[in-house]
């Protein structure tokens, strides 16, 4: 009776917190395909009486809709940076991390303390100095700019969540790689990365998260559609006396399907990568 009363309580949190956190993306598909009289009317109808998805196909072929050109515009952006920081951060913070975890040299702790610091350390805090430096260097309102700021934090959270797969590897491994006569990178590439797959493949997809919901430095760096991301162009997403709801939620709709369309490829490895990371020594 007791494991029955006991069952019964978590499926109806785990239904609480289901419902929490469905909840305002459904929202969210509603509001993107209501008509924005509908979205003003008080009381608030939670269920349309119609619907539309003329939002969704301005977004994608009307050239003279300025908010949908906008919205593809800046989605390429962020796709382009996104990409980028993730590629750049696993191959550079990879091969610290496996450096940090396989060798013993002066220093080794302290360092990964620091760049745990640099990655707690608030945005806010360097954005002024960080301006002016890339003023004075003719690179603001730039992709490229964008990547070597959201690589400031990505890197140090690819050294410290990497390093720790590494070290749950045998030195087995590495013995027998040696015996049949294969380099330190072909060790790398050949034994080392195939073994902590799951944990590369997780620690990609929050990367790619934490730099496609990057907003911050995209406000203040960008200024023009150049560089514009997704974040800030749909934050732009109203007029000067009224905001078009509709187009803000069919904005946000799109600009999460490329995380969950990963997250649910890749759902096993990262599931995997949370949990196992190798053979411990």
């Amino acid at each position: 009776m007791k494991s029955k009363t006991l069952s019964t309580v978590q499926y109806v949190f785990a239904a609480l917190i289901a419902v929490c956190t469905l909840a305002p993306f459904l929202w969210l598909f509603i509001s993107s395909i209501s008509y924005q009289i509908d979205l003003q009317q008080v009381p608030l109808k939670w269920i349309p009486g119609r619907i539309t998805f003329s939002r969704y196909l301005d977004i994608f072929s009307n050239p003279h809709n300025d908010m949908a050109y906008a919205f593809r515009i800046s989605m390429k952006n962020s796709l382009i940076v996104a990409v980028a920081v993730t590629l750049t951060a696993l191959l550079i913070g990879g091969l610290a991390a496996h450096a940090f975890a396989r060798f013993q040299f002066a220093f080794r702790q302290q360092l990964i303390y620091m760049f745990l610091f640099t990655y707690m350390i608030p945005s806010v805090v360097i954005v002024i100095p960080l301006y002016f430096l890339f003023q004075k260097l003719g690179m603001l309102d730039a992709k490229l700019t964008l990547i070597i700021l959201d690589l400031t934090f990505a890197i140090p959270f690819v050294i410290w969540i990497m390093q720790s797969y590494f070290k749950q590897l045998s030195k087995d491994f590495y013995e027998a790689a040696a015996l049949d006569g294969c380099s330190r990178m072909q060790m790398l590439v050949l034994v080392v990365v195939p073994i902590v797959r799951p944990g590369i493949l997780a620690t990609m997809i929050f990367v790619f998260l934490l730099s496609w919901d990057e907003f911050f430095f995209s406000l203040l760096f960008t200024s023009t559609l150049d560089a514009k991301t997704i974040s800030v162009a749909i934050s732009e997403f109203s007029g000067k006396n009224a905001v078009d709801f509709g187009m803000v939620a069919t904005g946000g709709v799109l600009a999460s399907l490329p995380p969950l369309l990963i997250a649910i490829v890749f759902q096993k490895f990262l599931v995997q990568g949370m949990t196992v990371g190798g053979v411990k020594e």
